[in-house]
């Protein structure tokens, strides 16, 4: 018996008649007058239209309407199948769909007119631009989606009749846009199809040479997969489990990927037989999986338990590999038949999904309304997909949390990923991670299995290096989305700073002129919403201080005033632009930071935040007394000029310990300052001093200055404390 695979071939021949009674089947006792009125109305709009192929062009909308019955979609989508293109290619109006056949399906089909109408100068720009329109349709009604995939589906299985250019633009958008979502909704009947198709035009040599070595192999192929059947089967009953078994050939696609990672030719690919198994229930998935291994010798590494842990699209199935008949290896699939409806046919074969009947009716899911975050925190379409496309691919690794949950993660992904994608703060804050209880690296690449728990520090704050390390857009868009938010902090307090200067030598004030409302002609002339936009320009040097006192009706703003202001600020910079032209960088021993200027200039650490190798830093400059060093989240960095900052950079040369303080809170019991005392001593590292208090819910209050060399050595230090079974809670102080 071979597997059953959903057919979504061409059919010339297909009738409204043969469309309304598949439609009854699936929804019975359903008055499907007004699907027949909406095939009328669509045919009448399209009748002047041929296809490619010199076909009607109604042939397209039905076979779309047919896909969507086969993937067991709701009326709505079916009918919006039937119109997807009236609106683009007939001058129909959404409102006149609206009137004649709801609400609903005028909604779907103008998300699907949306994606494709707007033209683009290059492909590139096309194609991204039409890729964030398909994320953005389907965060408003996944079922635009799912139409669109539909009449993708149909447009590659007719592509023949296209030039070969046009064949492979379409099958190379195809697999790099439709595919992925595809995987991601969940229809993988549809992905293999699509991936089977794009094969066929991107690379035909490659196709039919498969499809021949394939075919060539047909009888003895089938003879092996039934005798492999069979002898399931009679496990199966000597177990008393019953089930649907099933074996076929795998797709073109999955054989040529697999030719591809490995560098070996057709002959070389060993797994190329894939047999399902389908059950009740979970209990008989697991006890047919017992059956299979006692059977056959399963391969050590390839067992995979997607029931225990499902994909991030729902799919759940038990995958092992195992050696079969004639020392054959084979790929088993074993699950219920409800799992094996939404591996074919995913967020498709219930698209009421349970988050549809939420109060806000939106129907989103998780994943998408964080596609929809990425949308409005990048700022051009190829970087939208060049930072989803990435996550749309399901498959990672999974990685658990102390507490034993579970996260999917991409190949490849950090600790500093798996920070973020517990929650946007964790991330912000992380100093550190224990994999399986060791300390790693936040660029340790991570396996299936890890248990990662992360360290944090309320002084923490990311840094532009963190880009490099993370892989998940999440955690890219995050970072960016701090790194921008500071930086505009940053120009809004420079900028006030610097009018509420200027207002100065008028007698006013900016509370002054906004009692007047004298902002309002400047807002207006510049598009600004609010008077923080005008500080942040100025701040960033977009806007000039001398421009926007010339706006201001209160301010008697001469030529005079204009050269008065540019000499003010060529003296009030001249200091410091002094100090970075004579800097040269330096990369000897004698000096624990590396500074874009150092040249007899002495370099100090900030008391205030005690930086420490390790600690993403940046240098101030301050008359007199040289350059101060800060991290990155000092409070002292946030009131400082930006024109006083100047990079600087550790260096990895030179070792000394720096002072750091630690707070450590314990249950209040005799001698505990004397343990944690020793402890790190133990560990080799110096106390300077120690105070020590009692609080009053029974607990104990201590704050440690220690010396440490670089920030791994800190964390060290706070883990072998964190071991102490009296102790609640340490850190960076």
């Amino acid at each position: 018996m071979f597997a059953e695979r959903i057919d979504f071939s061409h059919e010339a021949g297909l009738t409204i008649d043969e469309l309304v009674k598949r439609v009854e089947v699936m929804i019975p006792d359903t008055d499907l007058g007004i699907l027949r009125k909406c095939y009328e109305f669509a045919e009448k709009m399209h009748l002047p239209h041929k296809r490619s192929s010199g076909e009607p062009y109604i042939i397209h909308p039905l076979n779309v309407a047919a896909t969507l019955v086969k993937l067991k979609m709701d009326l709505d989508s079916i009918m919006a199948g039937l119109l997807h293109d009236t609106v683009e290619d007939c001058d129909v109006s959404p409102e006149e769909i609206a009137k004649l056949f709801g609400q609903n399906v005028a909604q779907i089909v103008v998300g699907c007119t949306k994606i494709s109408k707007i033209k683009f100068k290059t492909k590139e720009e096309s194609q991204a631009e039409n890729f964030r329109k398909m994320v953005v349709a389907m965060a408003q009604d996944l079922r635009v989606i799912i139409v669109k995939l539909s009449d993708r589906m149909h447009n590659m299985r007719t592509l023949q009749y296209m030039t070969k250019e046009k064949q492979m633009a379409k099958a190379q958008e195809t697999l790099d846009i439709y595919v992925p979502l595809a995987s991601r909704l969940g229809i993988n009947s549809v992905k293999a199809d699509l991936e089977d198709l794009c094969l066929r035009y991107l690379h035909p040599d490659i196709y039919y040479r498969l499809a021949e070595k394939i075919a060539m192999k047909k009888r003895e192929r089938e003879a092996y997969i039934e005798e492999t059947l069979n002898h399931v089967q009679e496990k199966m009953l000597e177990y008393s489990v019953t089930g649907e078994v099933t074996g076929r050939p795998k797709h073109f696609f999955s054989i040529y990927k697999k030719m591809q990672q490995r560098g070996v030719d057709f002959e070389q690919i060993q797994d190329l037989l894939a047999f399902r198994i389908l059950v009740n229930n979970i209990t008989e998935c697991y006890k047919c999986l017992g059956i299979i291994h006692s059977a056959f010798t399963p391969v050590p590494g390839r067992f995979k338990d997607y029931i225990a842990i499902p994909k991030v699209n729902n799919y759940q199935s038990l995958h092992t590999t195992v050696i079969g008949p004639k020392a054959e290896r084979i790929e088993i699939q074993i699950r219920t038949f409800e799992m094996h409806e939404v591996a074919e046919r995913g967020v498709a074969a219930h698209w009421k999904y349970k988050e549809r009947n939420k109060a806000d009716g939106t129907g989103k899911l998780a994943w998408v309304e964080e596609l929809m975050e990425f949308n409005q925190n990048v700022s051009s379409s190829s970087e939208f997909m060049d930072v989803v496309k990435n996550d749309l691919d399901v498959g990672g690794v999974f990685i658990f949390t102390p507490t034993g949950d579970v996260k999917e993660l991409r190949y490849g992904a950090t600790p500093l990923d798996f920070a973020y994608a517990v929650h946007t703060e964790v991330g912000n804050k992380t100093v550190g991670a224990k994999v399986n209880g060791k300390m790693v690296p936040l660029k340790y690449r991570l396996k299936s299995g890890d248990t990662v728990e992360i360290l944090t520090s309320k002084t923490q704050t990311p840094s532009k290096d963190w880009l490099k390390i993370c892989k998940t857009s999440r955690a890219i868009t995050k970072i960016k989305q701090y790194l921008m938010k500071i930086e505009r902090d940053e120009h809004r307090d420079k900028g006030e700073a610097a009018l509420e200067k200027a207002l100065k030598k008028f007698e006013t004030s900016i509370k002054a002129l906004e009692k007047k409302n004298d902002f309002r002609p400047l807002l207006e002339k510049n598009h600004y919403k609010t008077l923080e936009e005008v500080f942040v320009n100025i701040g960033s040097g977009t806007l000039h201080i001398k421009d926007v006192l010339i706006d201001l009706p209160s301010v008697n703003f001469s030529e005079a005033d204009v050269l008065d202001f540019k000499e003010e600020e060529k003296d009030t910079d001249s200091y410091y632009k002094k100090v970075q032209r004579t800097a040269k960088k330096t990369s000897g021993n004698d000096n624990a930071v590396i500074v874009d200027g150092l040249d007899d200039i002495q370099v100090k650490m900030g008391r205030c935040c005690n930086p420490i190798p390790g600690d993403p830093i940046t240098g101030l400059i301050t008359r007199g007394r040289g350059i101060t060093v800060h991290t990155i989240g000092c409070q002292r960095i946030a009131e400082i000029e930006k024109n006083r900052q100047i990079f600087v950079e550790w260096n990895k040369y030179y070792s000394f310990s720096h002072p750091v303080n630690i707070k450590v809170t314990t249950h209040d019991k005799p001698g505990i300052l004397s343990k944690i005392s020793k402890s790190i001593n133990t560990a080799g590292i110096n106390i300077r001093s120690a105070i020590a208090r009692s609080m009053p819910d029974q607990k104990g209050s201590f704050i440690f200055e220690i010396e440490v060399k670089d920030y791994s050595e800190l964390l060290k230090t706070i883990s072998l404390i964190e071991q102490m079974e009296e102790v609640i809670s340490v850190n960076r102080a």
